[in-house]
């Protein structure tokens, strides 16, 4: 019998080894095509690998660094991903237990009789399980739940850029509407004085009440975009606090009301458009997916083969609890069985397909987050170059007009030009000054997209 039993062992190996799947290709061969070479926008690109993701530092900002260490400190969403990566972490654990025996210890006692006797029986057992991987089905399932458990640290990196990357987006929005709120009441100063030279003229009969009516209107046009301005800051402001998990009254004390936005100008460490595959959270979490659903379809493949499960008992039984303990009240059991299920009504063919199926889409979903990536990083260096070649011109628009107003304020008191070109000025100056702020504003977005986009790239000074 043990060597029938050896021979059938032996045969079953064999049967295995032969339909044993290949060893699992990297995630990139699962790409539709080749990654591009370059991304579309390249120029005065530097082509370097990030080397940590500190990148917010490079604004200069004491305060958006106290945010975002309050951001990580704080955040909700974050904590439920390490919440999430802890919880894969125990799972891998609880994966490789399996590869160790099961014992468990048993005592009884029972009180029967019987042709009018009474009769006791106790015992006192050590019972022990072992499933041999015999096939590799648990060491499958560690390989599954370890891809688990690293698809869960990428999610949670991935929530750390997107986090630091929105207090960032939130930031810079309030200090544009702050900076928007500054601009409007430095106009307002100037709006006031002309304001007073029209009634100065007018008073004097030099002008028409036509001139001061229509520098009262320039004045009341500005005053009424501040409301709104005031409620745009306040917006962006609860956001901010909320992403921080905190409440507004927090931020007041370190938060600043004025000063000048941060630098714009980068140089933008890009790297090659194949470094995503090391850099995107994302594109990791995608990856590891995919290696978590390859290895459960070689479980669903292994669950054709036979089961060898090693059991063994050993204990005392004896009807005198006095004599429990004697030599002729020991006993033990020990043997292995072979299990091997034949006919399940094709649940297991089923169960295969299903995993295969699944595997193809874990497939897709990588195909399309690497696509998805090059889209996002390639968006966010076409906005980044645009928003320079604005901000270049706003520059400009900005000095022609202040050079205009003044012109035209010193042509008016001189009695030269009339009101209307005083108006215009008035009118374009704000106008190109709210475009230039807009356009500083969109460059520091678009700076912390391309860091979002990349999936932690540092930018440098």
């Amino acid at each position: 019998m043990r060597k029938a039993f050896h021979v059938l062992a032996i045969s079953v190996m064999m049967t295995c080894a032969a339909g044993t799947l290949a060893a699992a290709e990297p995630a990139s061969s699962y790409l539709h095509r080749p990654m591009p070479d370059a991304w579309s926008y390249d120029g005065a690109m530097e082509q370097t690998l990030p080397s940590d993701d500190e990148w917010w530092h490079s604004f200069d900002d004491p305060r958006l660094d106290s945010l975002i260490s309050m951001g990580v400190d704080n955040n909700f969403n974050l904590a439920i991903a390490a919440r999430r990566r802890e919880v894969a972490r125990l799972a891998v654990t609880q994966a490789k237990s399996a590869y160790y025996p099961s014992v468990g210890v048993s005592a009884s006692y029972q009180r029967s009789r019987s042709a009018g006797q009474d009769m006791n029986a106790y015992s006192l057992a050590a019972d022990v399980s072992w499933e041999v991987d015999l096939f590799g089905k648990i060491t499958s399932a560690v390989k599954a739940s370890k891809a688990d458990y690293n698809a869960s640290r990428a999610e949670y990196l991935a929530a750390m850029v997107s986090l630091t990357a929105d207090i960032a987006t939130y930031y810079v929005n309030c200090r544009v509407t702050a900076m928007r709120l500054q601009v409007a009441r430095e106009h307002l100063e100037s709006q006031e004085r002309v304001m007073k030279i029209t009634q100065a003229r007018y008073e004097a009969g030099l002008v028409s009440k036509l001139d001061v009516a229509q520098a009262q209107v320039v004045y009341l046009n500005t005053e009424s975009t501040i409301p709104a301005l005031e409620t745009s800051y306040a917006n962006y402001f609860n956001a901010l606090a909320l992403i921080l998990g905190v409440y507004p009254d927090e931020l007041f004390r370190i938060f600043p009301t004025r000063g000048q936005l941060p630098a714009y100008e980068r140089i933008i460490p890009a790297g090659i458009p194949a470094d995503l595959l090391r850099r995107r959270p994302d594109v990791v979490a995608a990856e590891y997916e995919l290696a978590g659903q390859a290895a459960r379809l070689g479980i669903a493949k292994k669950d054709f083969l036979p089961t060898l499960t090693i059991n063994g008992s050993v204990g005392v039984k004896s009807n005198d609890i006095g004599e429990l303990f004697d030599n002729n009240s020991f006993s033990y059991s020990v043997g292995p069985t072979l299990s091997w299920t034949i006919f399940d009504g094709f649940a297991r063919k089923a169960a295969v397909a299903s995993a295969r199926e699944q595997m193809q889409s874990a497939i897709e979903t990588y195909n399309l987050t690497v696509m998805t990536a090059v889209e996002e990083v390639n968006n966010s260096l076409a906005t980044y170059q645009s928003a320079l070649r604005t901000m270049e011109i706003d520059q400009k628009v900005v000095d022609q007009s202040r050079e205009s107003f003044n012109l035209s304020v010193d042509q008016y008191k001189q009695g030269l030009s009339p009101f209307t070109n005083v108006v215009n000025a008035q009118i374009d100056w704000l106008s190109a000054a709210n475009s230039l702020v807009a356009a500083h504003g969109q460059a520091l977005i678009s700076l912390i997209n391309i860091y979002k986009a990349l999936g932690g790239s540092p930018l440098e000074n």
